[in-house]
């Protein structure tokens, strides 16, 4: 087939009428039990391929002699299950032994566990301790899947079963054989490849799963290293598996939106946002995301008009009570916002965003306890959510605990290795705690990764101040400046004043007049430096009449950029400015 042209090795997707029918089928089988995510997973891949006719659909799998002695416990007892009677449609298949049935009589018990489980948490959800609630029906199911289990009995969907009931039960390691064995079995269910996405934490566990060569290992992959904040290989490989035939794919083109909004591509994000809600305007997952894009951006009516619009659609859903809670938020009503991202919980505990969401509600409601419990669930349901780590850092430095909010911050930086924002918070915390060679090196790091803040540099400068190295402060304040500058945007630096400031002092103690002087002409357009650069002028004049000229013994190490120096000044050019001479 057309593989080199894919360049995705191992797999083939030469075929996608067989690719199509095997998604077909697999939706079948999965709705067939009850598994409705993987069901719908696969519906929506295969509807973005080609339709077959009518002689190349997939036939429904022979009936053997066990399924139909179970066809009519299995018949009553699903119409139960999708009614979301579980106790009710379990009672009716005890004992069944087709393959089908068995799963469904599994699946229910199951099922009914969870949902007595999260009533029970809706009924308390004040600060839930972790084990409090407990699904009842999970040990016994242990018992007997394990029991099928080394007798070899499961098929692919039991083994998926089987695998849930062990992470559940926090046996991580056994559930992540489990579920590459179920993935080995049934490759074509994506749920027990889901499964795997949420239990590997990081790329060395990824290296040693033995995982079947199948096309569904693309796509795993791609979703895992999304998860995992690998976003290069995560968009190579979807722009590969668009290339391969699945351009028409919406839960490609969400997950390379999703994808974006994780490396803050924010434009790129939304304008991929925008153009899937044209495809698919009722579509409700990863708007959540979407609203999270348009609050970073302060985009009030745009989020406004999309909190209406799925509020019209299903305002029961949490994502939808995740985008209110944002347009609150935004509106700053924090204690709607918080309400919103609890009505979220209530609708499914597990869902990740809102814990963290919701403590950011309660820091600005200067309600820290709250807070910190709100991060903490987050944490649980999530080891990656670096904003919760992010947020637990904040909430100890307003406690005025740096010692722990190292411990946050570093765990955040860990999973955003290359996001100024943790360094910035870092070199803070390495500060407070006087280590300031360290936060010196996350101060530079910040500004080399990209500082999106735009502050690390002049926290640099400071510290370089506070260690009496003027020369470096005054080489970071002219970076600052520069940085600023060629944003095009002047913003409301604060810290532009603070840098024109310092440079005037020092170029003055430096005997550099002009340069003196054209950074106390620049302190006289700030509110807060305004004084201090005249009366530095009115200094500069009078030493002039002196006839102190700028002494030659002293090398200027830098210029201001040509643009920054005023007009009827003209700078002496030193040799440009050498910034290897700041990295720590």
């Amino acid at each position: 087939g057309g593989m080199a042209a894919v360049g995705l090795p191992g797999c083939d997707f030469s075929d996608l009428r067989e690719i199509k029918k095997q998604l077909l089928s697999v939706a079948e089988r999965s709705r067939e039990r009850g598994l409705q995510h993987s069901g719908k997973w696969a519906s929506e891949l295969a509807f973005a391929l080609d339709p077959l006719p009518l002689s190349e659909l997939p036939l429904p799998p022979a009936l053997t002699e066990e399924d139909a002695r179970d066809l009519d416990a299995y018949t009553l007892a699903k119409s139960y299950f999708d009614l979301k009677e579980y106790d009710r449609a379990a009672y009716f298949l005890r004992g069944c032994k087709s393959q089908k049935a068995y799963f469904l009589y599994m699946y229910s018990r199951y099922l009914s566990g969870e949902k007595k489980k999260d009533d029970e948490t809706v009924d308390s959800l004040g600060p839930l301790e972790k084990g409090q609630v407990k699904n009842e029906a999970l040990r016994e199911l242990r018992v007997e899947l394990s029991k099928k289990h080394k007798a070899r009995e499961l098929d692919g969907f039991g083994l998926y079963l089987y695998g849930v009931v062990l992470r559940k039960l926090d046996l991580v390691k056994e559930a992540i054989d489990v579920f590459v064995e179920a993935t080995h079995v049934l490759p074509l269910h994506w749920g027990a490849w889901l499964e795997l996405c949420n239990l590997i934490t990081d790329k060395e566990m990824l290296k040693f799963l033995s995982l079947p060569d199948t096309w569904m290992k693309e796509f795993f992959l791609a979703h895992i290293y999304t998860e995992l904040q690998l976003i290069e290989e995560a968009l190579q490989k979807y722009q590969s598996l668009i290339d391969a035939g699945f351009s028409k794919s919406t839960y490609i083109i969400s997950q390379i939106a999703v994808a974006y909004h994780n490396i803050r591509d924010i434009d790129k994000a939304l304008s991929i946002f925008n153009e899937l809600r044209k495809q698919d305007p009722y579509r409700i997952e990863n708007m959540d995301t979407f609203s999270n894009l348009l609050y970073v951006r302060s985009m009030k009516p745009e989020l406004s008009y999309l909190a209406h619009n799925l509020c019209e659609i299903d305002k029961y859903r949490v994502e939808t009570c995740c985008v209110i809670g944002n347009y609150y938020s935004l509106r700053s009503q924090h204690e709607k916002a918080a309400l919103y991202f609890q009505r979220a919980l209530k609708l499914n505990p597990r869902y990740l965003g809102a814990w963290t969401l919701m403590g950011h509600e309660y820091m600005e409601m200067k309600n820290t306890s709250a807070a910190i419990q709100a991060y903490r669930h987050a944490i649980e349901v999530n080891k990656r959510d670096y904003r919760a780590w992010y947020g637990l850092g904040q909430t100890y430095e307003i406690l005025k605990m740096p010692f722990y909010c190292l411990y946050y911050y570093r765990r955040a930086h860990q999973l955003r290795p290359n996001d100024s924002r943790m360094l910035v918070a870092l070199g803070e915390c390495y500060e407070k705690l006087n280590q300031l060679v360290e936060a010196k090196k996350c101060y530079w790091r910040a500004y080399a990764v990209g500082d999106v803040e735009k502050m690390a540099l002049v926290k640099l400068a400071k510290l370089h101040e506070q260690l009496n190295e003027s020369e470096q402060a005054a080489q970071c304040y002219i970076k600052y400046i520069q940085d600023i500058y060629s944003c095009g945007e002047i913003v409301e630096h604060l810290e532009v004043s603070t840098a024109f400031r310092y440079l005037a002092q020092y170029y003055f103690k430096c005997k550099l007049w002009d340069e003196a002087s054209a950074c106390a002409q620049k302190c006289c357009a700030f509110n807060d430096t305004r004084e201090e650069g005249k009366a530095l002028l009115r200094q500069i004049l009078q030493l002039r009449n002196q006839g102190e000229t700028s002494s030659t013994d002293v090398a200027a190490p830098f210029f201001l950029p040509v643009s920054l120096s005023a007009s009827n000044t003209p700078t002496r050019r030193v040799s440009p400015l050498n910034l290897s001479s700041v990295t720590p």
